[in-house]
């Protein structure tokens, strides 16, 4: 069938009062869409579900809408500070594909570009939307919008990459669904075309501190490691000390695809050939960062997008040779379970993929999971200690005990698995700001 060609006024006027919208997460979310949105005011009852808004969408502060996020950002937590109807939904990444199937909205939205005459390049977001796309095309009760942009890159599948799936991994059998980045136009009921810039996450200069915790990080990362990193100073940094370092032949599969991962390639560092599992070829499932790294994902076959249930499960993180995974959290405490993504009465972020990438590498002996924070925060003038004797009531874990590996601050790295409770305690006691090490030095010998 040949989809219906709208304006965006038109589009959103496909939506009833009472209504269910669903897309992706960041870079998969079509802003164009979403905007027009609030060129509506007769909403009642509509529900909205995605993760991680990179911008602020007026309809979201109407009375009758509501939105279910997966993944705070900065939007979401405005929108909260407000008032609004913003409510957190618990689950890992991976996960989003399987909830947002139990949710089963009306209405699917995605951008993209266009990628020949008959196919939408999902770009920067695969994710874990690519199958119910598919299946709010096909089902005749429900209604597949695309928004399409020129200026979006074409990001490679892993058809196009010439990757492989893994052996014994399930491959999908919808063509043009999650076995590769590609949706066939005709699966859309409702097109709409933009003409923007797409968003870019400007690089942050990093931080003496983040500087500092780099430096420790280097010490786990091999020749030939298989690497994952996520957004932020730290990142940055330990993938620029690599792509000028003496090191190299690395492979990627990494759940977001970053500035710092491009450097890595522009250097030759990465040569993908001893990874274990989707061999000669860099995975992920998003990317975010600078126009530079838009413009380089752009035709290039070297980078893989793939369906989040795939780049995020720990078995075939696992099965990666060297695996070194890099993630941030808000706080540890002394028994060494990890708060990444809530604090107390706070929603922060959401856990996305890291108790998969604490996870997949202990699969290995030679992997590694090293998890990063600062040593101190400061909260209304108060220095306090990101690592803690015990969590403060009301804080929820991301990541249980017995998944840590490696814990860094500024002060050093604290290796536990392995130990027992008083001295992994003692470990991380030890990798805390001076100002409160003692303290909890005191308090992990009397841990039993």
């Amino acid at each position: 069938m040949t989809p219906a060609r709208m304006s965006l006024e038109d589009a959103v006027g496909v939506l009833r009062p009472r209504d269910s919208v669903g897309f992706g997460l960041g870079p998969g979310i079509p802003h164009g869409f979403l905007r027009a949105l609030s060129q509506r005011t007769d909403w009642e009852d509509l529900v909205l579900g995605g993760a991680l808004l990179l911008d602020l969408f007026e309809v979201l502060r109407h009375p009758g809408v509501s939105f279910r996020s997966g993944f705070y950002g900065p939007v979401e937590r405005l929108l909260v500070a407000e008032g609004r109807r913003v409510d957190h939904v618990p689950g890992g990444f991976r996960l989003f594909g399987p909830i947002l199937a139990r949710f089963r909205p009306r209405v699917m939205v995605v951008q993209g570009a266009p990628d020949g005459e008959d196919q939408v390049n999902l770009s920067l977001h695969v994710g874990a939307t690519a199958a119910e796309l598919a299946a709010a095309g096909r089902d005749p009760d429900r209604l597949l919008v695309v928004e399409l942009n020129s200026r979006l890159p074409r990001t490679a599948g892993l058809r196009r990459a010439g990757g492989r799936w893994p052996a014994g991994w399930p491959v999908p059998a919808d063509a043009g669904g999650p076995d590769t980045n590609l949706l066939p136009l005709a699966l859309a009921d409702v097109v709409v075309e933009v003409d923007e810039e797409p968003f870019v996450l400007p690089e942050s200069e990093p931080t003496v501190t983040d500087r500092a915790i780099a430096e420790v990080v280097q010490q786990f990362v091999p020749d030939g490691a298989t690497l994952q990193t996520g957004i932020g100073g730290v990142p940055s940094v330990v993938a620029a000390a690599l792509a000028e370092g003496p090191g190299g032949d690395y492979g990627v599969h990494s759940e977001m695809f970053t500035d710092g991962l491009r450097r890595l390639h522009e250097a030759g560092k990465v040569s993908n050939r001893r990874k274990g599992v989707f061999d000669g070829v860099s995975v992920t499932t998003f990317a975010l960062g600078s126009a530079s790294l838009l413009s380089w994902l752009d035709g290039n076959d070297d980078v893989a997008f793939v369906p989040v249930e795939a780049v995020n499960d720990p078995d075939l993180i696992g099965r990666n040779r060297a695996m070194v995974s890099l993630n941030g959290a808000l706080m540890v405490d002394l028994y060494g379970q990890v708060v990444a993504d809530h604090l107390p009465g706070r929603q922060v972020s959401g856990v996305g993929g890291h108790e998969d990438f604490v996870a997949g590498p202990e699969l290995r002996a030679d992997g590694r999971a090293i998890v990063c924070l600062p040593s101190t925060v400061t909260v209304d003038g108060e220095v306090r200690s990101r690592i803690v004797a015990r969590l403060p009531e009301g804080a929820v874990v991301s990541t249980p005990r017995h998944h840590l590996d490696v814990v860094v601050t500024e002060h050093g790295a604290a290796e536990v698995r392995g130990l027992t409770v008083r001295e992994r305690a003692e470990a991380l006691a030890r990798i805390a700001d001076p100002a409160f090490r003692d303290e909890l030095l005191a308090e992990a010998r009397r841990l039993r």
